[in-house]
């Protein structure tokens, strides 16, 4: 390995800052797309009788796409053209994202969820790809902190947008939005550079398959965890099976003479620090969120428009942080920024765990905004470790890993919290189950929205009820709050003892890499 980044002064073109600003849109769109329905879920079960479970698919069947695809679309991008890649992927996002507003079956919105979180797929890792390809090297760094930044921070746009339009329309205008947004981007798209291998191999095909089959198991496990509970066979089968499959990728990628991912990128401690990170930026910031929106509305009763607000200046954080990252990365170094971090994230959930039933959202925001100083920290630092060190003719494959340890650190983070919250949650809530009517037993039981609703129905008790069900519910977030906190403890100190020291971030050279990694330029 040689070479270190130094940052660097330069002005971008007015080129190369629209071109940043279009591929950030289309990350922004993406990932706002993700959290976007949370708010509108009540809505949606009342208006097309979706159940629990179905409510749960609308949210994650976009997700359980997006990830398992990433990969391969990469790759595609690489062979095809990038930019290409992208304008098919915001065409049939757009289009899958308009189909709710003509569906009202909920098996029909998960179908449409699905086919949007395809689009997604291709749109996400051309967005980073065509930045790392059309910046050169001294400005690099720059792009990828305020895409890492936009992308970071992309979740909270999705809830206050939805939040927004909920305010005076139904559930509809979140697509309607999402679509139109998308048909915007597509004719922009048409106006920024493309690129791709110049010496593009065969697509490998069974690498695409494993991988798709590797992660899509794996995050298919990982969200049916919280219902079904984490011993559940099924649920043990699709976790293992993923596990297993993903070894079989590896090992059938290091036989392959052109693989769909060189696996020994991960050999490269830089590469590797880089992809675990993002894992567990994102574990900590989806479980965090999981948590802290139910507590907004349910504990401080603060509307969706309210609770999407008062997570704003996360994102302020996450952008500013993400933005200086060009310049923090050659003074401070890769495994300080991912130590310091991980670590401030670990002490921003242990602090949320302290929340109680008189907590002001002063409270709350302090939390918040030590979180946000943690991801800003360390998620443009992982993101630049990736693309830094992979060979520029498979930027699209580098895109890729970079989206797909995001989409599956989220999925970790919300099934550890919602698994934690919810044996929590039941088991404090069980004496007031015990004296409840036996038609109230099991939403009382279930969660603490089901169980503010019994409240309002049960007469001079009701208030009762909702206090000692709040109650119940800090209990199971705060234990929540510890396990989350624990892991990032624990992989900020195992992170930082991996990572490689010195300041800066260590940059392939590609010409002594060239015979290793089998690469033509």
């Amino acid at each position: 390995m040689a070479g270190k980044y130094t940052g660097t002064t330069d002005r971008m073109t007015w080129g190369q800052i629209w071109t940043l600003t279009v591929s950030c849109g289309a990350v922004a769109l993406v990932v706002a797309a993700m959290a976007a329905l949370n708010t509108a879920l009540a809505d949606l079960a009342r208006d097309t009788g979706a159940t629990q479970s179905q409510l749960t698919w609308i949210v994650d069947g976009y997700t359980l796409a997006l990830a398992c695809l990433l990969l391969p679309s990469g790759a595609l991008g690489d062979r095809y053209g990038r930019r290409g890649l992208l304008i098919v992927g915001l065409l049939v996002f757009g289009l899958a994202s308009a189909a709710p507003i003509l569906l009202d079956s909920p098996t029909e919105i998960i179908a449409a969820r699905a086919v949007a979180g395809i689009g997604a797929a291709l749109v996400m890792p051309a967005t980073l790809s065509i930045l790392t390809a059309s910046f050169p090297a001294t400005q690099r760094a720059k792009a990828v902190g305020i895409w890492s930044g936009v992308a970071g921070s992309g979740g909270v746009a999705g809830l206050i947008g939805s939040g927004l339009l909920l305010e005076k329309w139904s559930w509809h205008a979140i697509f309607i939005g999402l679509a139109v947004a998308s048909a915007v981007l597509f004719v922009l798209a048409f106006s920024i550079p493309s690129s791709r291998d110049e010496h593009p191999y065969s697509f490998d095909i069974p690498g695409a398959v494993l991988s798709a089959g590797s992660i899509g198991l794996f995050v298919l496990g990982i969200i049916e965890a919280p219902q079904r509970g984490w011993l559940d066979p099924w649920v043990l089968a699709a976790i293992v099976g993923g596990i297993a499959a993903g070894v079989v990728f590896a090992v059938v990628e290091a036989r392959t003479e052109h693989p769909l991912l060189d696996v020994r990128l991960f050999r490269n401690r830089t590469f590797g620090v880089g992809a675990v990170s993002l894992l567990m930026q994102f574990l900590a910031t989806f479980g965090l969120f999981f948590l802290i929106v139910q507590h907004l509305q349910l504990v401080l009763d603060y509307s969706p428009l309210q609770s999407a607000l008062a997570l704003a200046p996360i994102a302020v954080v996450v952008l500013a942080l993400s933005v200086a990252a060009p310049w923090l990365i050659p003074r401070i170094g890769l495994r300080v920024l991912t130590f310091v971090g991980l670590a401030v994230l670990g002490v921003a959930l242990a602090m949320l765990g302290q929340l109680d039933a008189d907590s002001s959202y002063r409270d709350v925001a302090v939390p918040l905004l030590i979180a946000a100083v943690g991801l800003g920290l360390c998620t443009a630092p992982a993101t630049t470790a990736i693309v830094q060190n992979t060979p520029t003719a498979k930027q699209g494959v580098a895109s890729a890993v970079n989206d797909a340890t995001r989409e599956i650190g989220a999925a970790i983070g919300v099934a550890l919290a919602g698994s934690v919250l919810a044996a929590g949650y039941g088991r404090n809530i069980a004496p007031a189950v015990d004296a409840v009517p036996e038609q109230a037993k099991q939403p009382v039981g279930d969660s603490l929205a089901a169980a503010l609703e019994v409240s309002k129905l049960a007469g001079p008790q009701g208030q009762q009820l909702a206090d000692f069900a709040r109650e119940s519910f800090l209990q199971g977030m705060q234990e929540a709050s510890l396990a989350l906190a624990g892991v990032m403890l624990v992989s900020a100190v195992v992170l930082g003892i991996w990572a490689p020291g010195g300041r800066g971030i260590a940059a392939l050279d590609e010409g002594a890499e060239a015979h290793s990694l089998a690469e033509v330029d």
